[in-house]
């Protein structure tokens, strides 16, 4: 399982799956990433936090955190 957070910088990857429950999943899911999105990788911050990605034409900045919930492929 690779998630997100593993990613090379200027990859473009796809989601495969959501983890987490609740609320976090929620968020994470109308910040438009959902299964079978693709999402290319931007930049990752110094210390590897946050991670800048564009998903479904915008530009989004995640925590290692909510990154380490998404599964791609």
């Amino acid at each position: 399982m690779k998630t997100l957070r593993e990613a090379e910088i200027g990859s473009t990857v796809r989601v495969v799956k959501l983890h987490g429950e609740g609320a976090v999943k929620r968020r994470i899911m109308d910040m438009g990433i959902t299964k079978g999105v693709e999402v290319y990788i931007r930049k990752v911050a110094p210390l590897g936090d946050p991670i800048e990605v564009t998903v479904r034409g915008y530009e989004l900045s995640l925590r290692k955190a909510d990154a380490e919930m998404i599964e791609i492929q």
